[in-house]
């Protein structure tokens, strides 16, 4: 008994030993962030006085203000890797890239959008690069940042410092972001700089991970992972500091997306929970940033989200298909969600500059967008009106434009339908908390019917995933569009749509686009400004996807343009603004790109590897007898 004893009394000692020794390890790497982030408050503070002092009309202070702006940049990369998770909202205080943005985040876009200010390091470049700058507004810039600054510091943001869980999620978004932002200059506006500011986050980030691994011994980085990050390392470090030189494939290729195919699998490995909402599109079960399940755009399910038996949802499908082209839907009995968007044609109409008026004589004045891939968006339409696929249905279906009809009456003629009706009642056991057909059965059966046909790849994919290879010139187009094109500053990866890392929310541009190829006047269609009015969002549209791009001709939202040339040519000359169209508030740069003949051969090219290989089905047989003979005689498909 009492050898057992002394036996227990050991095993304590070690455990309170190797507890201690653990607590003391975290505390250190506790210790090294706060530490971190006090550095670069410093450098921040310095900042500030060298603004204080200067005399803005001496060209050699001014100069120092940059030496010293860009000496805070480089410190910023020593705490990036956490500010930009921890803490979303006060990150945009110390490096936000636009003035005012005004989101919809993914967990809040039943409301309102809302408006955010920026301040920080980046906006003071862009401020600085316009000339004709005011002491007063460079000061509010940087006093907001230092301000922001304290958050970090804050016991509510370090608490959770002291477990593991943190780096791994920290870590998916660093590396997320590597692939998409810091090498596009999305936030560096001196693009001389993008290269060296990359190196120095590399370089922190190294150090971070060494610190990690000696505090947190039980839930390591492994050596797989820290010899493929050296491995990048090397490689950055011989880069060109050009970065347009850049070889942003490879380095996506062979360095971001195996590193992080690595660290999903560490957050499987060692159970990695979150609480944060920057992980709530993201999936743990991912396997690459080329996944087409790495985020959650929309639910396709809709009413049936909890259905996962494979016969119910072969049935749900069935019946969408059915629907999909069943003129039925529309007010006159001729219109089907085919009728504009044609499965064959990858869910649009590539015959036509915009979709026809429900008169079957006017055109709307915007072009239909490809539904492929239109789940990897949290808004729906150009103007971002819907925040759901069912909504959008509903929308459509309801819009006395398109198919004039109503949910009642939709209802009313499907459940006429002995087939519709059958298959519809007996789908009612996986929506308990529904006692009767409703016309969310309805929009949800056709949302997850041509769902299925955004989860193809592309060749593009395939390479990055290393199971195929592109050529030579989309491999150039590719690095083209991440740098000198500037395409990747809006179009990100990996859908190279509008939703960006962490993908909680959609981005919108103003580009004026105009009205005619002749550029004779700006198109009229205000877009986002009539769901949100506020200056900023004046001519501004949802940024899609140029996946399927070479397959979705005419382009913009009015169908302007007729051939990717003329889309690149638009954007290299600098949009609407450099025509002569006036668009106080254009983000796109009205600089021209200068690119030559054979890089926009290229830029095609590697557009062109975004082409999926999508497996079309054919039009359904028949459509469901309706009990009402008038109905009897529609087209598959609509007759319009």
């Amino acid at each position: 008994m009492r050898k057992r004893y002394v036996i227990c009394s050991i095993l304590v000692t070690i455990a309170i030993f190797i507890f201690s020794f653990t607590n003391s390890q975290q505390k250190e790497y506790v210790a090294y962030y706060l530490n971190t982030v006090s550095t670069f408050n410093t450098q921040q503070a310095a900042l500030l006085e060298v603004i204080i002092k200067a005399d803005l009309n001496n060209p050699t202070e001014v100069a120092t203000i940059k030496q010293e702006l860009n000496n805070a940049r480089n410190t910023l990369k020593s705490v990036d890797f956490w500010l930009r998770y921890l803490n979303p909202l006060a990150y945009k205080k110390i490096n936000a890239p636009l003035p005012v943005e005004w989101e919809t985040e993914v967990f809040e876009k039943f409301e309102k959008p809302y408006k955010r200010e920026g301040a920080g390091l980046t906006l003071l470049a862009m401020y600085m690069e316009e000339g004709n700058f005011e002491k007063d507004s460079m000061l509010a810039l940087i006093r907001a940042s230092v301000a922001a600054t304290s958050v970090f510091t804050a016991d509510s943001t370090t608490k959770g410092l002291s477990e593991y869980h943190h780096f791994f999620l920290c870590n998916r978004l660093f590396l997320l972001n590597l692939a998409a932002i810091y090498t596009t200059g999305f936030e560096c506006p001196d693009r001389e700089r993008i290269i060296p500011e990359l190196k120095a986050l590399l370089q922190s980030v190294g150090n971070t991970n060494e610190m990690f691994n000696k505090s947190f011994p039980a839930t390591p980085l492994p050596p797989k992972y820290l010899q493929l990050y050296r491995a990048m390392l090397a490689f950055v470090g011989d880069q060109p500091l050009n970065y347009t030189l850049f070889d942003h494939y490879t380095f996506l290729k062979d360095y971001v997306n195996p590193l992080f195919i690595l660290n999903q699998a560490l957050i499987a490995r060692y159970n990695v929970v979150s609480r944060s909402m920057v992980d709530y599109t993201l999936n743990n079960k991912a396997t690459s940033i080329f996944d087409k399940h790495l985020y959650n755009g929309q639910n396709t399910k809709g009413i049936f989200l909890r259905v996962n038996d494979t016969a119910a949802l072969a049935t749900i499908e069935h019946i969408g298909k059915q629907l999909f082209y069943d003129p039925l839907l529309s007010g006159n009995n001729r219109r089907s969600c085919a009728s504009c968007h044609k499965p064959t044609q990858y869910f649009t109409d590539t015959a036509i500059t915009a979709s026809l008026h429900f008169d079957g004589v006017q055109l709307l004045p915007r072009n239909s967008p490809s539904l492929v891939n239109s789940i990897y968006n949290h808004l729906l339409m150009l103007d971002g009106k819907h925040y759901s696929l069912q909504d959008q249905t509903k929308g459509v279906v309801t819009n006395p434009n398109e198919m004039n009809c109503t949910e009642r009456e939709l209802l009313k003629k499907v459940m006429s339908c002995k087939e519709y009706k059958k298959t519809l009642k007996q789908l009612l056991t996986y929506t308990p908390q529904e006692k009767e057909v409703t016309f969310q059965h309805i929009a949800s059966a056709i949302n997850y019917y041509y769902g299925q046909f955004s989860n193809y790849n592309a060749p593009f994919d395939e390479a990055m995933n290393k199971t195929a290879d592109i050529s030579a010139s989309a491999r150039r187009g590719f690095n083209l569009f991440m740098s000198k094109a500037q395409c990747g500053a809006c179009h990100f990866v990996p859908q190279f749509n509008g939703v960006k890392p962490p993908y909680v929310s959609s981005e919108f541009e103003v580009l004026g686009v105009p009205a005619d190829t002749l550029y004779r006047n700006l198109s009229p269609d205000e877009g986002r400004y009539v769901i949100n009015a506020a200056k900023e969002t004046r001519n501004a549209f949802r940024t899609g996807s140029i996946r399927n791009a070479a397959h979705t001709k005419p382009y913009m939202h009015n169908g302007v343009f007729n051939t990717l040339e003329q889309v690149i040519e638009f954007y290299n000359t600098g949009g609407g603004a450099a025509h002569g169209l006036k668009v106080a508030n254009q983000t796109l740069s009205a600089d021209s790109l200068h690119l030559t003949a054979q890089e926009k051969i290229d830029i095609i090219s590697f557009m062109q590897s975004l082409n999926e290989q999508i497996v079309f089905d054919t039009p359904p047989y028949n459509l469901p007898a309706s009990k009402n003979k008038s109905l009897n005689n529609r087209v598959i498909g609509g007759s319009y």
